[in-house]
Formats: structure tokens, C-alpha cells, sequence
């Protein structure tokens, strides 16, 4: 089903409750293509008008899985709600089909914790680690943290990117290009809430960011590296 296109990556949810279903959602509405899967018929008729592909298959079905080009996929989130054991057999099907990346919603520590031993890449807890903040992390992993203010204003700290090392607040212009405004600078575990515009930016430096999300998505996309 998947045939990558250049220089974009792919998105796979597996269980379209409510933390799945807005991640699909969310990375959907921002361009990236979405193969939505839930056993449940009316979960994935929910989604499919807002992702790529909507399919309703049994993810503990390693012919199913295959058959779907689930390997294909870059990144794959597993977001299966109550039943522990599928999703403990639905993330080995994945790793036995040599999907590249795997993230698994964990009901709670012992859950973690297999998923972890079983080859999990990342693991998340819905109380700690809300639906917006795992897509906007997906999206750029140079986004550290998503805090929302607002329905329309958000704080991101991003993670220096690369094509900033060696320029200035200045040379950036941010709040120009984006209309947002750098709050702080967290350098080596300090924060700087006073940075001077003339001094040049280094690797591993933290931006604290305020803005509209339309234009923090904006500023997210332009230095997603992907």
C-alpha cells in the first residue's frame, strides 16, 4: 500500500481511540500521509476523511500487517487501548517485520516495561505524554516540549537546529519570518531569559519560543530535518 515519496516521512496508527485518533489526526492535518488501522469498523470510518488511508484490520495478524506494507511505514505508533496483550503482540509483529521505528502506548510501568524489553523504540503513558505533544515530536525532533497556552497560542522549546549553529538572534530574525518571539535561551541546563541578539547560538543550545500555533507549526516544518 505504501510507496514512500521523497524526502517525506510516513505515519502508521494502530488503535483509533482517542489518543491514536488525534495523533492520525493531527499528523494528517499537517501534510504527512496516514495509514489509520483499528479492528473497529466505525473507529476507522471516524478518521478516514482526514487521513491518507483508513483500514480496518486485525493488527495481531502478522499476514494482515504484512499485507497492509506495514514495513513501509517510518514511523509506526501503536495506540491500542485496553487489551495489553495485543498490544504486546502487535509491537513484535512489527519488530518481526522490520518496521524501522515503533512507539507504543503503554497502560501503565509493568506494561512499559515489557514493551521496552520487547524492542519497543520509545514507550508513552497518556498521562504524561498527551496525543499533540508525541505529533509534534514525530513531526520535528528538534521540538523538545509542546506547552499549549492557548487554542491559539503554544511555547515550544526546540532543540538548536544545525542550519542555526554559528548565527544570532539577529541573523535569525524569527519573529519577522514566523511572527513569534524567543523568550529564552537554555544553554548547558541555564536559562538565559535576558539573550543578547548578537551573540552567536551553538550546538545543543535550547530556543524557548511563544507563538500562534499556525506559526509555531511553520517555524516546526522549516527546521523539521527530517
Amino acid at each position: 500500500m505504501a510507496k514512500k515519496p521523497h524526502g517525506k516521512k510516513q505515519y502508521a496508527i494502530i488503535g483509533l481511540g482517542r489518543f491514536g485518533s488525534s495523533v492520525a489526526k493531527y499528523l494528517a492535518e499537517m501534510g504527512y500521509e496516514v495509514l489509520a488501522v483499528d479492528d473497529n469498523a466505525q473507529r476507522v470510518q471516524d478518521v478516514a476523511h482526514t487521513v491518507t488511508h483508513a483500514v480496518a484490520a486485525d493488527s495481531t495478524d502478522e499476514e494482515a500487517m504484512s499485507s497492509l506494507g506495514i514495513r513501509n511505514f517510518d514511523v509506526v505508533v501503536v495506540a491500542i487501548g485496553q487489551d495489553i496483550q495485543a498490544s504486546i503482540l502487535t509491537t513484535l509483529i512489527l519488530k518481526d517485520l522490520g518496521v524501522p521505528y515503533i512507539i507504543v502506548k503503554a497502560q501503565n510501568e509493568l506494561h512499559g516495561k515489557v514493551l521496552n524489553k520487547i524492542g519497543a523504540d520509545k514507550v508513552v503513558f497518556p498521562e504524561r505524554d498527551m496525543g499533540l505533544r508525541v505529533a509534534h515530536h514525530l513531526i520535528s525532533p528538534n521540538i523538545l516540549d509542546h506547552i499549549e497556552l492557548s487554542t491559539d497560542y503554544s511555547i515550544v522549546e526546540m532543540r538548536l537546529p544545525s542550519q542555526m549553529v554559528g548565527k544570532n538572534l539577529k541573523q535569525l530574525d524569527i519573529r519577522l519570518k514566523y511572527n513569534c518571539n524567543v523568550l529564552a535561551v537554555k544553554r548547558s541546563g541555564e536559562m538565559n531569559i535576558t539573550p543578547s541578539a548578537d551573540e552567536p547560538l551553538i550546538r545543543d543550545d535550547i530556543l524557548v519560543i511563544v507563538g500562534k500555533n499556525e506559526q509555531l507549526t511553520k517555524l516546526e516544518q522549516a527546521h523539521a530535518e527530517l
